[in-house]
């Protein structure tokens, strides 16, 4: 399905690619441009021409990758990346500075969220979950009475009530509007004022069906989101042999800040990190991808019985095409990094497990290196080995990246957290009993070291961030929002 897959958009993209060449020389542009992967990398138009199937979910590994770059600049190497926009939120988890890479991803689901209802298509991709959970998220009841979220989506055209462009039924982002959090006259800086009035109207009409004032209602739909979106989260995390709580959550979208310190306390954890410009991150995580190339090529066989001339000679052939490429893109052929991983298997299971293979020519003796590897990863996943069990091996992926540009995001401002305040707005938290009147701060005015006890909002263009009854707000040195849930980090 890969090929068909790519042979079927390539002359769409070619299309597309042509017409965005043609614009931009008509503009003056006279530079070059590059188009991001789904592994995190970029890579030239020509590129893309060629293998446009490696464009797949290329937005959200944007996220993945700004994430990352976030984390490393605090000291935050192991955190979560928590995505949430309109329609859905993306997870992904981030180890030792990077996102994981899987070798496949499905495509042209018949239900959007349900696994196995799509076409595998056999090219790599950051390895992230999505969930129906965004801002557009409709809130409905189901055949037992029962008020549920998602995955439903009145995306941007109706949207949510509050827009006025013809949505009748509740959203996320309408129980927001109801419950104080998002205001209506600041709504991305005031150029889109939306109708508070219709949100309440949408949220009272559902809440009435269950016996709930407006409020309520709003409430509820808020913590069945966050819960949703939080067990998807725990899932995805233990499937991967770790505990939630040992990671930071790095919260971006539009809606992301305003549900992350309710997500990171479903999940027990204790830290939730907001970073700059948090609705556009996907967007900056373009401009700090490297340019790179990933290969993978088949070759199935028993460890013990490997032909190691011939694996040998495949990662070379890999490794050359990969830089080859690279070079035409641009890359200095000196700052071009290379690694190598095989996809390992107990012979007769579905799953593989990625292990990465040293540098240099591999021969007979490696077998007992990878199969050590192999064992210790496998253990920690399922906690049991099979001793005696043959060992497969599936794909030799080769992975090339070129050095990353320098992108600096800037410091936070000098001032105190009374400089930033704007006011006072009435919210509602059920900790608290219900609308309590609560500080309002603008993002861009927040000094490094301010600390700010919940409840508080804060607010920037593109998003607001909610802290909770309970959570204490702290600015870092490079104007990160750090939330610390429950107060401390302890």
């Amino acid at each position: 399905s890969t090929t068909v897959c790519n042979a079927y958009v390539q002359p769409l993209v070619d299309h597309y690619l042509e017409e965005m060449e043609r614009a931009l020389a008509a503009r003056g542009f006279a530079g070059g441009f590059f188009l991001m992967q789904s592994t995190g990398a970029v890579t030239s138009p020509q590129v893309a021409r060629q293998l446009p199937v490696r464009l797949l979910e290329s937005g959200p590994a944007g996220g993945a990758l700004a994430a990352a770059y976030f984390g490393e600049r605090i000291g935050r190497p192991d955190l979560v990346a928590f995505d949430m926009g309109g329609t859905t939120a993306k997870i992904c988890v981030i180890e030792d500075g990077r996102p994981e890479v899987a070798a496949s991803v499905e495509v042209a689901r018949v239900h959007r969220f349900k696994r196995g209802s799509g076409l595998p298509v056999r090219t790599p991709v950051v390895e992230m979950i999505e969930i129906g959970a965004g801002g557009g998220s409709i809130a409905r009841l189901d055949a037992m009475g029962l008020m549920r979220v998602g995955p439903e989506s009145a995306e941007a055209s109706p949207g949510p009530a509050c827009y006025g462009f013809g949505g009748t039924e509740a959203t996320v982002t309408d129980a927001c509007v109801v419950l104080g959090y998002f205001d209506p006259a600041a709504f991305l800086g005031g150029t889109m004022p939306v109708d508070r009035q219709a949100a309440v109207d949408a949220v009272t009409r559902i809440g009435a069906q269950v016996g709930l004032d407006g409020a309520t209602a709003a409430w509820g739909i808020l913590s069945i989101v966050c819960e949703n979106m939080a067990q998807a989260a725990r899932v995805h995390i233990i499937e991967r042999g770790q505990d939630p709580r040992r990671y930071a959550l790095m919260g971006f979208g539009g809606a992301g800040p305003a549900t992350a310190a309710r997500v990171a306390r479903l999940l027990g954890m204790r830290e939730v990190i907001i970073p700059r410009a948090s609705g556009l991150a996907s967007a900056l995580g373009l401009l700090v991808a490297p340019l790179g190339f990933d290969l993978v090529h088949s070759l199935v066989g028993d460890l013990e019985h490997l032909d190691w001339t011939q694996v040998d000679g495949l990662l070379r052939a890999l490794e050359e095409r990969g830089r080859r490429q690279l070079h035409d893109a641009g890359a200095p052929a000196a700052a071009v990094a290379c690694e190598r991983y095989v996809a390992m298997r107990y012979e007769g299971q579905f799953h593989e497990i990625e292990i990465p293979v040293p540098d240099g020519a591999v021969s007979a003796g490696l077998a007992a290196a990878l199969r050590e590897q192999f064992l210790g990863e496998y253990g920690r996943l399922y906690g049991i080995t099979l001793n005696g069990y043959p060992i497969q091996t599936l794909n030799w992926r080769v992975l090339l990246r070129g050095p990353r540009p320098p992108v600096e995001v800037g410091t936070a401002p000098a001032g105190s957290a009374a400089d930033a305040q704007t006011g006072q707005r009435r919210a509602y938290f059920a900790e608290a009993g219900g609308f309590v009147a609560v500080p309002v701060f603008e993002r861009d005015r927040l000094a490094a070291g301010a600390s700010i006890p919940g409840p508080a909002l804060v607010e920037e263009r593109e998003a607001t961030a909610v802290v909770g009854v309970g959570d204490r707000l702290t600015v870092d040195a490079m104007g990160n929002l750090v939330i610390l849930v429950g107060g401390s980090r302890a």
